[in-house]
């Protein structure tokens, strides 16, 4: 991102732009074909750009100023013939976004690798499923890790195509109409720089496309958010079942030398919320005035830079969380068993009212059971529903089935299949 969005890669895209649309117009004869070999040496420099624009107070002006200087007349009326400045900044930008997204999807694909390696090798890692908070019922840590990679992969999708659809230029002058440009100038800039025509564009290009493509970013932000959430929830100390990476030097705090701080998955939730801010400026932006004003301009040199580059460390930190998690299969198992098996309720539900006893009834015998079960630690869910004649009789020598913590996971796998994660189905 350092490479991609300073001024320096902005004037080298307008460098370019300025040259093609020489080329163009040299291949249309409006303009010698003699005239292109001093243009395309033409250069910048970038702080005497930033010298001239503190008299002119105008980006484009000054970089004009700076790159005629380069080339020298005749050649250099040549530059910028029948152009606007948004012809430069709009597609530059374009060009900018699009970059950005390759090497965000990038580091997001690097992300996926490592929640599909993990998903894989604890395929049947055994813990509780929660709701609410609340211990539910049982699932594999590998099937909830699957889940994390099915969003990572529609967070990829998405913004690929925020970024295919923010990857149009246009170059056809003031307000849009190509009174003073032709078309295939146009034409022949996009094709160049690998971008589409807007199809039709004022004197910017509508900001609905870049307000999608900040969009696209704050929802690759949240699936980020979302892994970064509950591992933090899984290193709580009453959870204690999955932990983030901390080096051996590492100090947790500067007063409690016992903590042991979720802080990376914590940077990843803070940043999450910076973009997701950024998304509300890029569809402030999106209501312009008439055919052009530039009140989206200044905040989009502060928000399209920051939530890329924000979005892409979160995609690089939770790579380097995934890759070292330090997961806790016994503690997993020990909370699966909480209050002697809560977690199996709707399957004692279940099984009683498949004996003949009414849903009502069976309610009402189950929920009295788990909440003594957790209202008192030693008495167990399972022995006090053992210790009931009503559901001894009925269900009594089927318990082990009942309880039997595989028992409702065998349709898990469909989940490995149909991310082709390399797990079939019976």
């Amino acid at each position: 991102m350092r490479v991609v969005w300073p001024d320096q890669h902005r004037f080298e895209l307008w460098l370019r732009i300025a040259v093609l649309a020489c080329e163009a117009w040299a291949s249309l004869g409006r303009i010698p074909e003699s005239a292109l070999p001093k243009i395309r040496k033409g250069t910048f420099d970038a702080a005497k750009i930033a010298e001239v624009e503190s008299r002119v107070g105008h980006d484009v002006i000054a970089f004009l100023t700076v790159l005629n200087e380069s080339i020298g007349q005749p050649e250099a009326r040549h530059v910028h013939l029948g152009m606007t400045s948004q012809d430069l900044n709009d597609t530059a930008m374009a060009v900018q976004m699009v970059e950005s997204a390759r090497q965000i999807v990038h580091d997001l694909a690097a992300v996926r690798e490592a929640a599909a390696d993990l998903a894989i090798k604890h395929r049947r890692t055994l813990m509780a499923g929660r709701t609410h908070g609340i211990v539910a019922e049982p699932i594999t840590f590998g099937f909830k890790v699957a889940g994390w990679v099915a969003e990572l992969d529609r967070s990829i999708a998405r913004l690929q195509a925020a970024a295919d659809d923010a990857g149009v230029g246009r170059v056809s002058g003031a307000v849009g109409t190509h009174a003073t440009i032709a078309p295939r100038v146009e034409e022949h800039v996009c094709r160049e720089l690998g971008l589409k025509i807007d199809v039709v564009s004022t004197q910017v290009v509508a900001r609905d496309r870049h307000a999608a493509f900040m969009a696209a970013l704050a929802a690759a932000a949240g699936t980020l958010e979302r892994i970064a959430t509950e591992i933090r929830h899984l290193q709580r100390s009453e959870v204690s079942e999955a932990f983030e990476p901390f080096g051996k030097e590492q100090k947790g705090s500067s007063a409690m030398p016992h903590k042991r701080n979720p802080v990376l998955t914590e940077r990843v939730c803070g940043l999450a919320r910076v973009v997701r801010g950024h998304m509300v400026t890029a569809f402030e932006n999106t209501a312009l005035w008439h055919e052009r004003d530039i009140s989206h301009s200044s905040a989009e040199r502060v928000i399209f830079p920051d939530a890329c580059a924000a979005l892409d460390y979160m995609a690089i930190e939770m790579t380097k969380v995934l890759r070292g998690l330090d997961v806790r299969p016994e503690r997993m198992l020990a909370n699966l068993q909480f209050a002697g098996g809560v977690v199996f309720s709707q399957r004692v539900l279940l099984a009683l009212v498949e004996s003949g006893m009414s849903r009502e009834d069976a309610y009402l015998v189950v929920q009295k059971a788990a909440m003594q079960a957790m209202d008192n630690p030693g008495m167990g869910f399972r022995t006090l529903l053992e210790k009931n004649d009503q559901v001894a009789n009925r269900i009594g020598t089927r318990m082990d089935q009942v309880f039997d913590p595989w028992s409702g996971l065998e349709h898990t796998d469909l989940a490995y299949e149909r991310l082709g994660l390399g797990v079939t189905t019976p």
